[in-house]
């Protein structure tokens, strides 16, 4: 599986926002993440960082 976690950054700290995200779309002032199974989820933040190799979306809060 190629699938990533999200993790969102809150006031200095990293936590998870979504499990198994296939695609990441910026839109306006936030990003829409998507799973495998469909589910999305809309946050108001930018791409901080995408380590590919380890799986992980890391979001900056706006």
């Amino acid at each position: 599986m190629c699938q990533s976690n999200a993790y969102i950054l809150r006031n200095g700290e990293k936590e998870l926002f979504m499990e198994d995200v296939s695609e990441v779309i910026p839109e306006g002032d936030g990003v829409t993440l998507i799973g495998m199974l469909g589910e999305q989820k809309y946050v108001k933040a930018y791409i901080k960082k995408l380590a590919l190799t380890d799986h992980q979306i890391v979001l900056q809060e706006t």
